[in-house]
């Protein structure tokens, strides 16, 4: 969506009231919306439809099924909430006790409720009730909503499954059933979660199927769920990663920290999520940061729900500009204004790297992804490289002026030697010498000698 504003009357004018600015009209798919939808959507200065609200609405409005590709950042969550919630005004009745008339079903907490927001932030001129259940937090105040009755259901497949036997939730009048960021489900391995939750599903229904890849294997999934549905892939003109400045720095693992409390002094970075691997180690880097004076609030598995959206918030209110998370955080999170992304540790998935780097450069905007590379993350980088199908440049001149974080760097340093190194011994092909482009350098962390490189 495109923001827009109005130009405010001029303070000066005999009469300002006749001459304020009107909202301007909803434009393209938007205004196929039924007026409290076009209200809640200009209350909210969004004017312009994106790519896949355009040509998803009007479809949705028919009662089609959908297969929806999109990348991260383009808006889908409002291309199908709004058509959603027009559908279900349409024929309001007070909701039955635990019978919900839409089920969505999202991969993760943080996605799940993010859906619940838009619900809530579209829905506001409606008569129809919502709520999120997911696993991690005490059952009983999502019970209690549900037995006063919600025309729609944002779940995780988990949480959805236990309130079921429980007998708390029934799925028998579904009208609309939507499935949100499949491809990730299916790395879940939710999968066979999902299809005991669809028997439970009436055969008549609008179904909704959205993953950022349609790969092979998600076509044949989607078949069996969907009946005649369009299909929408966006292919924006310039992808989303190629919109992020990506730089790699090399650095010793021991010297990761003093690297990035130096990164953060920067004036730059005003907003960033920093990804570690591991929990612990989001839980230091965190430590780290406030003993330099820097806020940030990490969110992870091992932290209780109401500890991770208190950090989620704190985070999208600007009370703490850095975010440190492990990969819960890499899909689905969807905050404003993030300047920077930057990996503490690189994933070990290459396709995970992607989805990291994709919190910024959001909604059209640009942003920058800085990843740390030691010793052991060299093969992990040329798996990336491999992926993107290019090499991530190398920024040395930082680094040169970090001495805390270089000063193992040897005056004389030796070339990287692809036969010596880790990949002879894993049998993994390795990534370019950085040296041959930016000059060479020396590993400042010692070489393992248990084999391997992890």
């Amino acid at each position: 969506m495109k923001e827009t504003t109005g130009t405010p009357a001029s303070s000066t004018h005999p009469n300002p009231s006749t001459t304020q600015t009107e909202p301007p009209l909803p434009k393209g798919a938007f205004g196929t919306l039924i007026p409290e939808l076009q209200r809640a959507v200009s209350a909210e200065k969004y004017h312009t439809p994106t790519p896949i609200q355009e040509q998803s609405i009007p479809h949705l409005l028919e009662g089609r099924d959908l297969l929806g590709s999109a990348q991260t950042g383009t808006g889908k969550t409002a291309a199908f909430t709004l058509p959603l919630l027009q559908r279900l005004s349409s024929k309001t009745r007070r909701p039955r006790r635990g019978t919900p008339r839409a089920l969505i079903l999202a991969p993760t907490r943080e996605l799940a409720a993010q859906i619940g927001d838009s619900l809530r932030t579209y829905g506001r001129f409606l008569r129809l009730r919502h709520t999120v259940v997911f696993g991690g937090v005490n059952q009983t105040p999502q019970v209690q909503t549900l037995n006063r009755g919600v025309d729609m259901l944002v779940a995780t497949p988990g949480r959805l499954l236990d309130l079921m036997q429980q007998g708390f939730i029934h799925l028998n009048e579904v009208e609309v059933f939507i499935l949100d960021e499949v491809d990730r489900m299916l790395d879940m391995g939710f999968i066979p979660d999902i299809k005991r939750i669809l028997s439970h599903i009436p055969a008549e229904r609008q179904t909704l199927f959205f993953s950022a890849t349609m790969a092979p294997r998600m076509l044949e999934l989607a078949h069996t769920m969907v009946k005649n549905p369009v299909r929408i892939t966006i292919t924006p003109d310039k992808p989303a990663v190629e919109r992020i400045e990506q730089k790699v720095l090399f650095v010793g693992k021991k010297n990761k920290d003093a690297l990035l409390v130096s990164l953060l002094n920067t004036p730059k970075i005003n907003k960033a999520i920093i990804f570690t691997q591991m929990k612990h180690v989001a839980n230091r880097v965190v430590t780290k940061l406030s003993t330099a004076g820097i806020r940030g609030t990490a969110i992870h598995g091992n932290k209780s729900q109401a500890a991770r959206t208190k950090a989620l918030d704190d985070f999208k209110r600007g009370r703490s500009r850095v975010l440190v998370a492990t990969d819960v955080a890499a899909r689905g999170l969807d905050v404003d204004d993030i300047t920077h992304v930057i990996n503490y540790d690189l994933p070990v998935e290459a396709e995970t790297y992607v989805h990291r780097i994709g919190r910024t450069a959001r909604a059209g905007a640009n942003g920058e992804a800085i990843s740390f590379c030691c010793a052991e993350d060299r093969a992990n980088l040329r798996d990336i490289e491999r992926l993107l199908g290019k090499p991530v440049p190398a920024e040395m001149e930082h680094a040169y002026h970090c001495d805390v974080a270089f000063r193992s760097r040897q005056p004389a340093p030796k070339p990287f030697n692809r036969r010596n190194d880790a990949g002879r011994r894993t049998g993994r092909s390795l990534g370019r010498s950085p040296g041959r482009s930016q000059g060479s350098y020396s590993w400042s962390d010692s070489r393992n000698r248990n084999g391997g490189n992890r």
